[in-house]
């Protein structure tokens, strides 16, 4: 006679408990359209504004840049032990920097870039 608890159905033999990593076939897919429908949502949202984002995230590289490689422009930094460091990250961005700051030629004798 079977019994009104349903607790003890995974304990009979031949059902399959249920594991927790497993996912039902239809919400994998539901999950999947709901991160397609965010990243939409985000692109509309973002759009208008991505340009104004790029040239804030650029202004800020600017001033980063010129800020670690201000001792070697000529301007007193008073961080310039800490900033040291990090001149090998900016390097690599370095001709870019100052093409875009009107400078033809690097103005630092010890980097060539050009």
């Amino acid at each position: 006679m079977p019994s009104a608890d349903n607790s003890h159905d995974a304990a009979r033999p031949g059902s399959v408990p249920p594991s927790r990593g497993e996912e039902r076939p239809g919400r994998s897919r539901l999950a999947e359209l709901g991160r397609r429908f965010s990243a939409g949502l985000q692109d509309f949202y973002a759009a208008p504004y991505r340009r104004s984002f790029q040239r804030a995230k650029r202004d800020q590289d600017d001033l980063f840049m010129m800020l670690v490689l201000s001792e070697a422009l000529g301007l007193p930094n008073p961080a310039s032990y800490y900033t040291l460091e990090l001149l090998p990250v900016v390097y690599e961005n370095f001709h870019e920097w100052h093409t875009r700051m009107g400078m033809e030629r690097s103005p630092l004798n010890e980097i060539s870039c050009c």
